[in-house]
């Protein structure tokens, strides 16, 4: 079992003296204009807060993309900045994308054809040769900066998710001293399913440039195996996981994640918690109802539209609890430039209005939209208030929202479905 500190301590004693270079497409930090002025924040990410703590250890570099509008006035000639804020220890390399590259690499080709291709939830993915494209280029663009970090002396690169599929092989052709590790965040399909990607030869040999492959479950990794060996020449060890290709040896291991079980239950039982669970009372109207809780960004691999028709079904079947439980939706907007989005958050809009139109008696309502980003110690205040979450992924990797309400209820009180 992996944990954070096994893995500071892997940093700093086995890779003594290596340069560590981490490359994600969301920086940790992003710089935007407040009026005239520039303020510097965290985005909203599991990734990048998982992760920060480890950049600061080793005091490497982070490879990511500049998306703020104050990033550029932020950095230096070579596109680098200092971080964290007021306690700098390590660098922030930013990469710069072009719109219709940003456009294309992520919301086309990673989000509506990876993304969809790996979450089985009946959701076409679409494919475009133009996206495709920009995909390759924005891999080059990143190979290049990762090299220049690099140089001449021996580094360990750790890449995270399906936004790099081709760096790691481009990496290695270019410089074979470089230790490249991949994390792929979200599952990995059936081979037959991925069979429908256009590009999948060179997609999965890119990925084959890594000296170790991550994936959240064993049956990922065996599915990647399968789907090896229906694309391309190479051999697999089922017994051993892992893959040999062109001679270059490939391990393929599961790293289920998890959170930080012990700072999440610390904040649960802090008095600041106990005072923003009357901030929710007071803004949610609660009396002494039930409350039911959902924490999901707006994707339609997350089955919100299902739990609400759920709801509806309870609500039907068992007509005492009306008046008697609040459902609360946290949903936090998500890659609206999709059609797909767009069209998701108008669906669980809808079906909202319905069910408080169909149930709502008096000042009571069934269901609360909130549609915002809501801070880490609020959502723990919140897993305290509710009798019972809902975690209703259609399919999903390891989902960290189940853990957290699980490591807020100290009280060992709460339901999680």
């Amino acid at each position: 079992m992996w944990t954070k500190d096994d893995l500071l301590r892997l940093l700093t004693s086995k890779l003594q003296g290596q340069k560590v270079i981490l490359v994600s497409n969301r920086e940790p930090y992003i710089h935007h204009y407040v009026g005239d002025h520039v303020e510097c924040y965290q985005p909203a990410s599991g990734m990048a807060s998982a992760l920060d703590p480890i950049m600061r250890a080793s005091g490497g570099t982070w490879v990511a993309h500049g998306s703020g509008d104050a990033d550029r006035e932020m950095v230096d000639a070579y596109d680098r900045v200092r971080m964290p804020p007021g306690d700098p220890s390590f660098t922030l390399r930013r990469v710069w994308l072009s719109r219709e590259q940003e456009q294309r690499y992520y919301y086309g080709l990673a989000n509506e054809g990876l993304w969809p291709l790996c979450h089985i939830v009946f959701n076409r993915p679409q494919f475009r040769p133009e996206d495709w494209q920009a995909y390759r280029e924005v891999n080059e663009l990143f190979a290049n900066a990762v090299l220049e970090e690099a140089g001449s002396a021996p580094a360990f690169v750790f890449i995270q998710d399906y936004h790099f599929a081709l760096l790691p092989r481009i990496l290695k052709e270019r410089n074979p001293n470089l230790v490249v590790a991949q994390f792929w965040h979200i599952p990995w399909p059936n081979s037959e399913v991925f069979r429908a990607f256009p590009w999948k030869q060179e997609l999965l040999d890119g990925m084959l440039g890594n000296d170790l492959l991550g994936f959240h479950l064993r049956l990922d990794c065996l599915n990647f195996l399968d789907t090896v060996d229906s694309v391309l020449e190479a051999r697999s060890d089922r017994e051993k996981i892992e893959i040999t290709r062109n001679g270059k040896l490939t391990l393929v291991r599961s790293f289920p994640i998890s959170i930080d079980f012990t700072a999440h239950e610390a904040a649960a039982k802090s008095e600041a918690a106990d005072q923003e669970m009357e901030k929710w009372r007071l803004a949610l109207g609660l009396r002494d109802e039930f409350v039911g809780i959902g924490i999901d960004r707006l994707d339609y691999t997350k089955g919100i539209l299902e739990r609400l028709r759920a709801l509806d079904r309870f609500l039907t079947r068992y007509p005492k609890y009306r008046k008697r439980l609040v459902f609360v939706e946290i949903g936090v907007p998500s890659r609206s430039r999709i059609q797909a989005y767009r069209e998701l958050e108008e669906h669980i809009e809808d079906k909202i209005n319905e069910l408080n139109w169909k149930w709502a008696s008096g000042s009571w309502r069934p269901v609360i939209l909130i549609k915002k980003n809501t801070p880490q110690l609020q959502l723990a205040a919140l897993h305290r208030l509710a009798h019972f979450c809902f975690v209703t992924p259609l399919h999903d990797g390891m989902n960290l929202v189940a853990k957290e309400y699980v490591a807020s209820r100290f009280d060992e009180d709460g339901t999680r479905f």
